[in-house]
């Protein structure tokens, strides 16, 4: 998965973010099928994927999701203060 994932990257970064423009990002929607045989196939990326909290599942992964996404985006720009034991 890791690897089709990097794939459709190379294969198109050049038209994500043509002007090289700093301190943004953008979430991608990956789907993926898993065949009889364990062999993955990427089905498609979407540029706009859905965040909608709509199974008991979604509502815990979801979030993690967009959390964890802020985080790598956002906290090498802005770090989170440093809290003291004292």
């Amino acid at each position: 998965m890791k690897s089709l994932a990097t794939d459709t990257i190379k294969a198109v970064y050049k038209k994500i973010d043509p002007k090289r423009h700093h301190h943004t990002f953008e979430l991608f929607g990956y789907d993926f099928m898993i065949d009889e045989d364990f062999k993955v196939w990427l089905i498609e990326v979407n540029t706009n994927p859905c965040l909608e909290l709509s199974s008991s599942h979604l509502a815990r992964l979801i979030p993690n999701v967009v959390e964890a996404s802020l985080k790598l985006a956002l906290d090498p720009i802005f770090p989170p203060p440093e809290w003291s034991n004292s």
